[in-house]
């Protein structure tokens, strides 16, 4: 608590009759103060002079090493003071004595002093630092100005140069120097003995906004906002910080920062004599010519024939810590983990840079255990980790039919009610719609049935229920998969990056795979991993149907033509062709008869006539004959078939 060293044994409990406060205490919560407050004294106990070896038994007065902390609790932190309905004085934690929680933070002080240290930097003097760090991330290596940046804005504390070493102050806005007129040089480089300046208020954002490491719940990278009540600008200054905080502390931070920038839109220039050498950048200066007393804190200083000294008003309250009330702990309950769903998809090239034989995994679990392992095996046995996956996976289930629509046309037929078990959906504008934006697979759960449609608006009707409309159906080839109609109970997932790539290689294609899923925190053999067996066609290398396929008979024999279409990079109006995607352009022709081939050929261009002595005129002439095209890849053989009947 606030001062709480003025008073160690005072106790705040609103429940007890000896509740009080320390002597000077406004009661806001201090976690510096018993931090320091144990250092000192581990510090003062632990030297020689102060505690003296004993001439009886040679070893200090105080045995130092049975020196316990009040209080050190046996209730877990944070579950108390989390956990109200179990402890009732979890309240009381906050101002007081209890250590739980509190003793990984270090002092500003001894953190500016590591990072000094680390960079090389020995003459240094953080003896006016104060402040209280629960946690700094720094991910990458970089120069200490660059980690100390941060720490100086959180804090508010400046780094100069003084004596030759270089000294960390930390803002207060107290013991200013006073001036008088009689000290100051009239000098051509100031308006008069004191330059008084203020900028636009436009340069001055009216709202700040601080995103941070929220302490005790979790860690969660949330942010924090304040504004002025008159701001016009609309303008928001938006910083980023690894630092743990608690909210009201970033609410401080945030208020300080605001405050600070429009009291230090005044400005003064003056210029000291060179008798006064020791005033410094970071000193504070006030005038005695001005009766509000207003304070003024040195930035820069010239050294020419005098100094011109810049200094920014400032106000002692701005520093002080404001009496914020403490943001109660939050406990998340961990309910077990449980089996994960996955669907396996083996899909068309969607970027066009994926492994093209390789299927995608989507999974999903609620709760979700914060990453899924994925083991695979030729055999239910000898499993090898495959993948993690860190994301689950929009999934849900349709809850009315989607009938056949035309591929490339805007199906605006009845909405899609798609029901989620996870994830959330959103509209997107016309210009991403045909960007590819809302992709999605709607299939039977098998892994290689799936279309692929896009919808540009998407309706929430209830929580976790959608309204999908302005489709466009049979995406990326898929069109060959789409069947005369969707029931309701068929899988719908979102393609937008979650579902990933497991590995597989090429010669493991069209063989049964076993996999093992589940929670990558537990062992294999835990009961939430769940067993799938299946095999992969590597559709990344299937051949598109072929498209306006057009049969006749002439008085040569049968004639077919068709247009190819490609699975690799087709969208571009540049160019007269597609490109061919595959070593060389084949097709597969039928003659199909009652479901029954009746003929078979092979053909290196899009186009087909019959010889006589290939197709018998009997056959010809006797009932209704459909044509059956395939374009053929030498990796993954004949796609699927478009068909058309033969016309007379």
């Amino acid at each position: 608590v606030d001062k709480g060293t003025n008073q160690p044994n005072k106790f705040a409990d609103a429940k007890s009759s000896e509740s009080g406060l320390p002597y000077g205490s406004d009661g806001r919560q201090d976690d510096l103060i018993q931090a320091q407050y144990l250092s000192v004294l581990l510090e003062y106990w632990g030297r020689i002079d102060t505690n003296p070896v004993s001439a009886v038994y040679s070893k200090p007065m105080l045995d130092m090493s049975r020196c316990f902390a009040w209080s050190w609790d046996a209730r877990p932190y944070p579950w108390f003071p989390g956990n109200k309905k179990l402890w009732a004085d979890g309240e009381n934690y906050y101002t007081g004595h209890w250590l739980n929680g509190r003793s990984s933070g270090q002092t500003l002080a001894s953190v500016v002093a590591e990072i000094c240290t680390r960079s090389g930097l020995w003459d240094y003097d953080v003896s006016k630092l104060f402040g209280f760090v629960r946690g700094y991330q720094l991910s990458e290596i970089s120069t200490a100005r660059s980690h100390l940046q941060p720490l100086m804005l959180r804090y508010g504390f400046d780094a100069v140069e003084r004596d030759g070493r270089l000294a960390f102050i930390s803002r207060s806005g107290e013991h200013p120097l006073t001036l008088s007129r009689d000290t100051l040089v009239a000098s051509s480089e100031v308006e008069g003995v004191i330059e008084h300046q203020r900028s636009s208020q436009i340069e001055t954002a009216g709202r700040v906004r601080l995103t941070f490491i929220e302490a005790d719940h979790d860690y969660d990278v949330i942010a924090e906002e304040t504004v002025l009540p008159d701001d016009r600008t609309h303008s928001v200054a938006a910083s980023a910080m690894p630092l743990v905080m608690t909210r009201p502390e970033a609410r401080g931070v945030v208020d300080k920062w605001l405050s600070e920038a429009r009291i230090a839109q005044d400005m003064v220039r003056f210029v000291l004599p060179p008798s006064m050498l020791g005033v410094a950048p970071g000193d504070i200066v006030r005038f005695t010519n001005q009766p509000d007393a207003q304070r003024y804190r040195v930035d820069i200083i010239e050294h020419e024939h005098a100094q011109v000294v810049e200094a920014v008003r400032i106000e002692p309250e701005v520093y002080r810590p404001a009496p914020y009330p403490a943001e109660r702990t939050k406990i998340r309950s961990s309910p077990g983990l449980v089996p994960v769903f996955p669907l396996f998809l083996d899909l068309p090239l969607i970027r066009g840079d994926e492994t093209p034989h390789a299927p995608y995994l989507a999974v999903t679990s609620d709760p979700w255990p914060g990453a899924v392992a994925v083991y695979a095996s030729a055999s239910d046995e000898d499993y090898a980790l495959n993948t993690v996956l860190r994301a689950k996976t929009t999934i849900g289930v349709t809850e009315t039919v989607l009938h056949a629509a035309r591929p490339g046309v805007i199906d605006r037929g009845d909405d899609l009610q798609i029901r989620l078990s996870s994830g959330s959906l959103e509209s997107v504008t016309e210009t991403r719609f045909f960007n590819g934006a809302n992709l999605a697979a709607i299939g039977d759960g098998s892994s290689d049935r799936w279309e692929l449609l896009q919808f540009r608006d998407a309706r929430l009707l209830t929580e976790q229920t959608f309204l999908l409309s302005h489709r466009l159906r049979g995406q990326l080839g898929s069109d060959a998969l789409m069947p005369k109609v969707w029931p309701v109970g068929s899988y719908f997932v979102l393609l937008n990056g979650h579902p990933e790539q497991i590995n597989l290689s090429p010669a493991a294609r069209d063989l049964a795979q076993h996999f093992r899923l589940g929670p990558a925190q537990r062992p294999l053999a835990d009961p939430s991993y769940v067993h799938r067996r299946e095999a992969f066609s590597g559709n990344g290398l299937r051949p598109y149907m072929p498209c306006h396929v057009r049969a006749k008979m002439t008085d040569q024999g049968v004639q077919a033509s068709w247009i190819r279409r490609s699975r690799i990079d087709a969208d571009s109006w540049q160019r007269a062709e597609v490109p061919l995607a595959e070593e060389t352009e084949h097709y597969m022709v039928r003659l199909v008869r009652d479901g029954q081939i009746v003929h078979e050929t092979s053909v290196l261009q899009p186009f087909w006539l019959s010889r006589e002595a290939e197709v018998p005129a009997e056959l010809l002439t006797s009932a209704m004959l459909e044509v059956h095209v395939a374009q053929v890849s030498a990796l993954y053989g004949p796609g699927p078939f478009a068909r058309t009947i033969l016309a007379d």
